[in-house]
């Protein structure tokens, strides 16, 4: 040890300290070094803060500095940078808080007892402090990330709770972090602080890569605060300061973005919220969340089931039951053939057992509930004892059944041919009636079929009804690549950008799988009709869009007018056909650019 403090310049140096061979010395060095830091004033003292935040991200359960006082430490060093603004803005002790927020929430974020000794160091205070907005919005997401983690244990909830002011904190920032990234550092490109540009690209990118990772860190600045909240909502009483409309009616689209997938967000905080019967009543009073709802269970989001658990419990609640019903049991309908989704098995049985028991629960009854509800039900219900019926058939009945449904499905075809759109559309459902309910290929044909019909006849809500029908049979789930292309053109009808841009992305991934030669990509190159698309609404659905509109700078229109997509010729596993080239309002240019994907089966 001595050899190497002669041989480094600082002395008590932290790296030196770490390389000490005797684990009762490297100790005892560690335990002066976290004791000692914060009273330091020398250049040089960022160095060792981020060799900790590296250590702390590769090795977060490795109990060895918890018990020498880092947390102690960090603690002590952001409220240094608080109270003494000199001392932050010598040498490069502005990235200090940030470190050290950034080394609390790492070692909180797995380990139970490290978020108790967290909490016993006494770190809450100051990260509730940075958590205002003290400094910048860089330390605000750090800080709501360690928040977020100390929250999440039954042991430090209350510690964190006990300051009233982090949900209210929390959920202003939810709602307002977006526009606060976008407009402090994201349109500042001559005005950016060097600190922020460092912290986001390491030092390794230019303009555009700190745009690219300010939109990354912006939505997890927002997805952080929504997982605190989250915490909060597990716990009745606290609803009422979460369910305020204002903040409700934002959640479903507060979805992350491209660039934070991995986070439920919104529809996460929804799911917990509906999970007490108090949340339920506020979400079921609160125009328009249970259409956002509807459209996100209907959507091929890695969410989804998130969404279609809201759905249930709303239905099954005879409290919320009869506000909802309308809205929820036609999206719960499209959604019955789902055999399992995640971890949810026979998902489609249990949304079944809901809707049955919405019509005969007396106080939910059928007087609560439109006629057309009634009918769809029914529908459903009969054709669930259709099923079991088809079980005693014998098989030569069943042939019959399905070489009748081939023969109205190909009249049906000629229809379409021909230009008589209607008719093919009714000719579809003919075969639908027809069809036998396990001849799922088939049916997932026949639905997709009709939702093209409904597309060109401008009728997209329809479209996207058959269309997630159709996902829904298809094996595996939400993965039949035409009907995600047509439920995203209905869904671009809609304005639904976030919707219209995951099925556009994900058709373009089956296409770029599949052994259908009317599919693949041909030498990887993504269809112009496809690309226009997710162009389009990558720019409606980008994470600044709201900010970026109230602040003056952003444009929705589609590069060269007009619109992103044209008329798309239907598919058919049981039969090859002509290329359709049925005049569409303008639509038909895809038909011409695109052959290769339009003169599909039908």
């Amino acid at each position: 040890m001595d050899k190497m403090t002669q041989d480094c310049p600082y002395p008590g140096c932290f790296f030196c300290v770490m390389k000490e061979a005797n684990p009762s010395k490297r100790r005892t060095s560690v335990l002066k070094f976290f004791r000692e830091l914060p009273s330091l004033d020398e250049d040089g003292q960022v160095l060792p803060i981020s060799g900790l935040w590296n250590t702390a991200m590769a090795h977060p359960n490795d109990p060895e500095f918890i018990d020498l006082g880092i947390f102690e430490c960090m603690s002590a060093l952001i409220c240094k940078g608080l109270k003494n603004r000199r001392w932050l803005s010598h040498d490069q002790n502005i990235y200090i808080p940030y470190y050290a927020a950034h080394i609390i929430g790492s070692y909180t974020m797995n380990m139970e007892e490290f978020a108790e000794s967290a909490v016993h160091a006494g770190v809450i205070p100051p990260l509730v402090e940075l958590l205002k907005g003290r400094l910048t919005w860089v330390e605000q997401r750090v800080a709501v990330r360690a928040l977020g983690h100390l929250a999440t244990y039954a042991s430090t909830f209350p510690s964190v709770a006990n300051h009233g002011e982090v949900l209210e904190l929390s959920i202003q920032l939810a709602m307002s972090s977006l526009e606060i990234v976008y407009s402090h550092f994201y349109q500042q490109m001559d005005r950016r602080l060097n600190y922020h540009c460092d912290l986001l690209t390491r030092g390794m990118g230019g303009v555009e890569m700190e745009s690219r990772k300010a939109e990354e860190w912006a939505s997890q600045l927002q997805c952080w605060s929504l997982q605190l909240i989250n915490c909060f909502a597990f716990k009745p009483e606290f609803l009422s300061i979460i369910c305020k409309p204002e903040f409700l009616v934002k959640l479903p689209g507060m979805w992350g973005g491209l660039v934070n997938e991995n986070s439920p967000a919104g529809i996460g905080l929804l799911r917990t919220i509906c999970h007490h019967k108090l949340g339920r009543g506020h979400v079921a009073n609160c125009p328009g969340i249970v259409e956002a709802l509807c459209n996100i269970a209907r959507s091929s989001d890695d969410w989804q089931y998130m969404a279609i658990d809201c759905l249930i419990w709303l239905l099954q609640d005879p409290a919320t039951c009869h506000k909802v019903t309308d809205k929820a049991v036609p999206a719960l309908i499209d959604l019955a053939e789902i055999s399992t989704l995640g971890d949810h098995k026979k998902l489609g049985d249990s949304i079944v057992n809901v809707l049955q028991e919405c019509v005969e629960s007396p106080g939910t009854g059928r007087t609560s509930i439109s006629s057309r509800t009634k009918e769809q039900i029914d529908e459903l219900l009969n054709s669930r004892q259709r099923l079991k019926w088809e079980k005693n058939m014998p098989k030569e009945d069943l042939h019959i059944k399905q070489a009748a449904a081939l023969v109205v499905k190909l009249e049906g075809n000629s229809l379409f041919s021909s230009g008589n759109i209607s008719g093919a559309a009714s000719k579809y459902s003919e075969a639908l009636a027809l069809c036998p309910m396990r001849s799922k290929k088939e049916r997932v044909v026949l639905f997709s079929n009709r939702a093209q019909c409904h597309l060109l006849l401008q009728q997209p809500l329809t479209a996207i009804s058959d269309a997630t029908r159709a996902l829904c049979l298809h094996n595996p789930l939400n993965r039949h690549a035409k009907s995600l292309w047509r439920r995203a053109q209905a869904y671009d009808m809609l304005r639904l950008a976030k919707e219209s841009l995951l099925d556009a992305i994900l058709f373009i991934n089956e296409c770029s799988q599949s052994n259908d030669p009317d599919l693949s990509l041909k030498q990887n190159k993504v269809p112009d009709y496809a690309e226009r698309l997710v162009k389009k609404q990558m720019r409606a659905a980008w994470l600044f869009t709201e900010a970026a509109t109230k602040h003056g700078r952003v444009s929705c229109e589609v590069e060269g007018g007009g619109n992103v997509y044209g008329q798309e010729a239907d598919d058919s596993e049981w039969e090859t056909a002509s290329e359709s080239d049925i005049g569409d309002d303008g639509r038909a240019d895809m038909c011409n650019g695109d052959s290769e994907l339009d003169a599909e089966e039908r």
